[in-house]
């Protein structure tokens, strides 16, 4: 489980992005004259406002495997206890943040990094940030965390293991049958690969009820240093 405590403010934001550092983004690395601004806010003093401190919990699995149905549900239970939590649906941020990006290998990279560093952002500010996003290559996931683990800030892969065949009979938006007809060839798990988490932190298959995997990852949550 990766654990970990809010980037602190003052010294520990600038560690977290400053260009130059290891783990810094492609970015960073193209501006070396931009300096990491520090506010006046610690993690502890947001923490202390919003009854607790923010995490990402990075959801990841073929389309259709269930990553939204089970992130939504978790973002309701978090409000409803009074936790600042926030679903960024890959979906919904190609309609603005990722809207020039395809699906390239090299696109699909850049999408994951945009995203991991909104999710940073959030969980730096004491949000949970809730990431349901195919991801499917493990090394941008793997820069995903490591962006996290810089700043110190938790973060969880959540592998929703639905398998390619109850995908494929779900196919709530008829992607699939469209890249079996030869229309979407770059879907993954068809046309583009899928490398599975070898070791996430949690794993959701696709016949757990989900009232019982939204528990799991509460618990786990609070074992990672985040709210619940």
């Amino acid at each position: 489980m990766s654990a970990g405590t809010g980037a602190g403010g003052g010294t520990a934001p600038p560690a977290a992005g400053a260009p130059g550092e290891a783990g810094a983004s492609t970015q960073a690395q193209r501006s070396p004259d931009v300096v990491w601004h520090a506010g006046r806010l610690t993690a502890e003093h947001r923490a202390a406002a919003l009854g607790g401190g923010g995490a990402t919990l990075w959801f990841t699995g073929l389309p259709a495997s269930g990553k939204s149905t089970v992130a939504a549900a978790l973002e309701a239970e978090l409000v409803g206890r009074g936790r600042p939590a926030y679903l960024l649906d890959g979906d919904n941020l190609r309609h603005g943040l990722n809207g020039d990006l395809g699906f390239s290998p090299e696109d699909r990279a850049e999408n994951m990094r945009r995203t991991a560093e909104v999710a940073r952002l959030f969980a730096d500010a004491g949000v949970v940030a809730l990431v349901s996003l195919v991801s499917p290559y493990a090394a941008d996931r793997a820069l995903a965390r490591s962006r996290h683990g810089d700043a110190g800030l938790p973060f969880l892969e959540v592998w929703v293991s639905t398998t390619l065949e109850e995908c494929e009979r779900r196919d709530p938006k008829g992607l699939y049958a469209r890249a079996r007809r030869g229309e979407l060839p770059n879907l993954t798990g068809v046309g583009s690969p899928y490398e599975a988490p070898e070791h996430p932190d949690i794993e959701v298959t696709g016949d757990e009820p989900l009232e019982q995997a939204v528990e799991r990852l509460l618990r786990a949550l609070g074992e990672a240093g985040g709210p619940t």
